[in-house]
């Protein structure tokens, strides 16, 4: 009763002789006042952007769709298929990460709008100012990002390079491997990551640095580093991961585009809504991955904390002075 009494003098106004109220008064007392109803049902819409992310896949796998709009000599495929399968295989995958992509920037378009609730920036200092279309236009025009990635999986794709399951359209969405997928590059990424920073101050300087100049970074900021640092980090991992999980051609996209999807959401210069519960579960957020940036020498991994914590380089935000905490 008394908490709930609280609560309601809280989320009153200023008082007739200006002493602070509100959501100042709360801040004073170390007290965080409930989002309004509005507030909540933006911070749910904002969650959908998961949904969006998944979404080609997922639309096309439900009722076998992709049966009904694709010719039968397009996914009923043998082995790795033909040269015009593997194609379609590569097609739909690009796809996949592409509308995963464009849900990621219309989601930070419509925050940066207000329409998605307010907006708390990570570190103390602020975000830092731009225009929507330049970060836009950095983001896709990064020959070391999205470029990159597409090159790789069109040569390892088109070419047969992958194990045979990759170009099987049959099975949906196989969500355990798609899980497996994002264990296991992580992981890699973590290792990769890791030696990049430690085996030699001239790899250092010729991989990873180039990134570490954003010591506050913003979501298109993501794949803004060098070629040296792709390769190394994000293309290695994938090849080794796709020898070491077989999974079917809806996984492997299901994986890509959460996997690209949740790379530039965790450069973001704001909290996330979702991420008290990333945290609590050991998913990686924004503020896990800002601390890297601003401290070098922790948060190594960028989707789990899990191998951070179990190496002794995990730094929880809430530890970092230079942010705001968000609760």
């Amino acid at each position: 009763m008394c908490v709930g009494v609280v609560q309601r003098k809280l989320q009153s106004g200023p008082s007739a002789d200006g002493k602070p109220g509100g959501v100042e008064k709360a801040r004073l007392l170390g007290l965080t006042p409930k989002p309004t109803q509005t507030e909540a049902l933006q911070q749910l819409a904002a969650c959908l952007v998961w949904l969006g992310v998944f979404s080609f896949p997922l639309v096309f796998t439900a009722g076998d769709l992709y049966t009904k709009v694709f010719p039968r000599s397009w996914h009923e495929v043998e082995g790795k298929g033909t040269l015009c399968q593997r194609t379609v295989a590569l097609s739909c995958g690009l796809l996949a990460v592409v509308v995963g992509q464009i849900c990621v920037l219309t989601y930070q378009a419509l925050r940066r709008g207000g329409y998605l609730g307010s907006l708390k920036a990570i570190q103390k200092e602020g975000a830092r100012p731009y225009d929507y279309w330049e970060g836009v236009m950095t983001h896709i025009g990064q020959p070391e990002g999205i470029l990159l990635l597409g090159a790789y999986l069109a040569v390892t794709m088109t070419l047969g390079l992958m194990p045979a399951s990759y170009y099987s359209f049959e099975g949906g969405i196989q969500w355990h491997y798609v899980g497996m997928q994002l264990l296991s590059q992580d992981f890699l990424q973590c290792v990769m990551h890791r030696m990049e920073h430690k085996v030699h101050p001239w790899v250092y300087k010729q991989s990873h640095k180039p990134h570490h100049r954003f010591l506050n970074p913003r979501i298109f900021d993501a794949f803004n580093g060098s070629l040296a640092d792709t390769v190394l980090m994000i293309l290695v991992p994938l090849l080794c991961t796709s020898r070491l999980v077989h999974c079917n051609v809806w996984s492997y996209m299901a994986f890509g585009a959460s996997y690209s999807s949740w790379l530039v959401l965790i450069h973001s210069e704001y909290h996330h809504p979702w991420d008290t519960f990333f945290d609590a579960i050991g998913f990686g957020t924004a503020a896990d991955h800002q601390v890297h940036h601003k401290l070098f020498v922790y948060n190594y991994g960028h989707l789990f904390s899990y191998w951070d914590r179990l190496l002794g380089t995990y730094k929880s935000p809430s530890r970092v002075k230079q942010f705001n905490q968000w609760s």
